[in-house]
């Protein structure tokens, strides 16, 4: 079985953004879903409702993603498109990356990057380059496939985007 083109989907911001969570790709229940972090055991809405006070686990996705924006905090990937078999970063191949740069550049309160992953962190700092002033942040990835790393370990982490986000 030959590796699909997979996409992106279209990023989640808008002028408040102040952070940006920037993923590698979505994994195949978030394609089928159409939806970021669709999977079960993906942490993610763990982790950002930790850094935000919010229990968003038990929110609809669309009340998710407002409560992010009301937070100042965007979704989106790096990888525009690839090919891969399943959903593990280490298949993607042929891989065609967004246009970080200028799309940062209309976010006009943007501080800080937050990568969910090493493999997110790699392509993501290569498409930054050092013409910029945001701090980029890794972070562990969110992914069931990342185990390695306690659920703990992972919200401490992430907490170190906190100083960014929108104090409302």
């Amino acid at each position: 079985m030959s590796a699909l083109r997979k996409s992106s989907f279209a990023p989640v911001a808008d002028d408040r953004t102040r952070i940006l969570i920037l993923g590698s790709l979505p994994g195949e229940t978030s394609l089928r879903a159409k939806r970021y972090y669709a999977h079960k055991q993906n942490r993610f809405w763990h982790l950002v409702g930790a850094l935000t006070g919010e229990d968003l686990p038990a929110l609809d996705y669309e009340d998710r993603l407002a409560l992010l924006l009301h937070h100042g905090i965007g979704l989106w990937d790096v990888v525009r498109s690839g090919r891969r078999k399943g959903s593990l970063d280490s298949e993607l191949r042929e891989v065609e990356r967004n246009a970080l740069p200028g799309f940062t550049a209309t976010l006009p309160n943007l501080a800080a990057i937050g990568f969910n992953g090493t493999t997110a962190a790699r392509i993501g700092r290569a498409a930054m380059g050092c013409d910029h002033t945001l701090s980029l942040i890794d972070l562990p990835s969110s992914s069931p496939a990342f185990a390695a790393m306690p659920l703990a370990e992972k919200t401490a982490r992430w907490l170190a985007l906190q100083p960014f986000l929108d104090q409302r």
